[in-house]
């Protein structure tokens, strides 16, 4: 079997350009989530853009994470040997065994079963180690001290919310106990279903990156409730498409109270509310976008052509003055 893997691996990596070596030494998380199956990857380092290179994940097949000296052709390459029917563990020893240059790597992998696999070559800078679990594996590799992987196991296993909360919270656990011996840069956040949807530009439930900050947790965490406020919106769009006012009302309040300062969320709130007819109560919502933005009341009488507001010029005419003051 190890003969196959390797032969199959050493094709795929003969086919695959070369890169450069490139440092990426940080701490990462590859993990699934058994109740709804699905898989991420999340991670952080000082490096720029870590996002770019590091995480890969695709619906119903598996997830990557490969640092160090990274190759990223190990992403890729893992994630088409988990779709032809290999194991995490048996994807990245074919890999392993292809690449004279395994003792700078560190690879995590895990397939779509939860089966998972690391690899902390004995090159790779101090403190270097991994942590393999219970359908998660965490890694880290130049760190300010050996307590970063630990301590990421057990804030992963401790933590509560869906998978990309309790990745989230592995990622700052680490940096709690010293994290990078360099400081913070980049970090990303990566979620895919466990079932693909046969539509692959949609099987991304989350897909967040921080190219470039003074704290990059901090940021993609507040990026993770802006995601999930959009979450929200778009199945409030989804939902007046299907003309169910009752589940856009739901999905566009949801979406409100994660991001209530965001005119964009009001307005169509506010929109879908007129459309099936409730004018008077999104009067109100009208007006708190345009206090947060003057700009959105030019926008009404565009948007009857496009079937996004009543067609009714009194309707349009009440929306447009929604918050103005009154004239006597």
């Amino acid at each position: 079997m190890l003969l196959a893997l390797t032969a199959f691996a050493s094709a795929v990596l003969l086919a695959a350009p070369e890169t450069p070596r490139r440092p990426v030494h940080t701490y990462s998380i590859v993990a699934r989530d058994p109740v709804t199956g699905e898989i991420g990857v999340a991670v952080q380092s000082h490096w720029f853009s870590v996002g770019s290179t590091v995480p890969w994940a695709e619906a119903g097949i598996g997830a990557v994470a490969t640092q160090s000296f990274v190759d990223p052709s190990y992403g890729p390459l893992g994630l088409e040997m988990m779709r032809a029917g290999k194991s995490a563990p048996e994807a990245l020893a074919g890999l392993l065994a292809s690449d004279p240059e395994r003792e700078v790597r560190q690879v995590a992998m895990i397939d779509a079963k939860g089966r998972v696999a690391a690899h902390t070559g004995k090159k790779d800078i101090a403190a270097a180690g991994q942590f393999v679990g219970q359908g998660f594996s965490v890694q880290a590799n130049l760190m300010a001290n050996d307590k970063v992987w630990p301590a990421m196991a057990k804030a992963f296993e401790g933590a509560r919310g869906d998978l990309a909360d309790r990745m989230l919270a592995a990622l700052e656990a680490a940096q709690a106990v010293g994290g990078d011996i360099r400081g913070q840069q980049s970090a990303a956040l990566l979620v895919v279903p466990g079932t693909p949807s046969g539509r692959p530009w949609a099987d991304r439930i989350f897909d967040l990156r921080v190219e470039d900050h003074e704290r990059p947790l901090q940021e993609l965490r507040r990026l993770l409730v802006v995601a999930r406020g959009y979450r929200h919106m778009n199945a409030g769009d989804l939902a007046v498409e299907r003309k169910d006012v009752p589940g856009a009302e739901r999905e566009y309040g949801a979406a409100m109270k994660l991001l209530p300062d965001s005119a964009e969320v009001v307005f169509w709130y506010a929109a879908a509310l007129a459309m099936a007819g409730e004018v008077d109560r999104s009067l109100p919502l009208f007006a708190r976008a345009y206090a947060l933005d003057p700009a959105w009341r030019t926008l009404v009488p565009r948007l009857p052509a496009s079937g996004l507001l009543p067609e009714d010029p009194k309707v349009l005419s009440r929306i447009e003055k929604a918050g103005a003051p009154i004239v006597r």
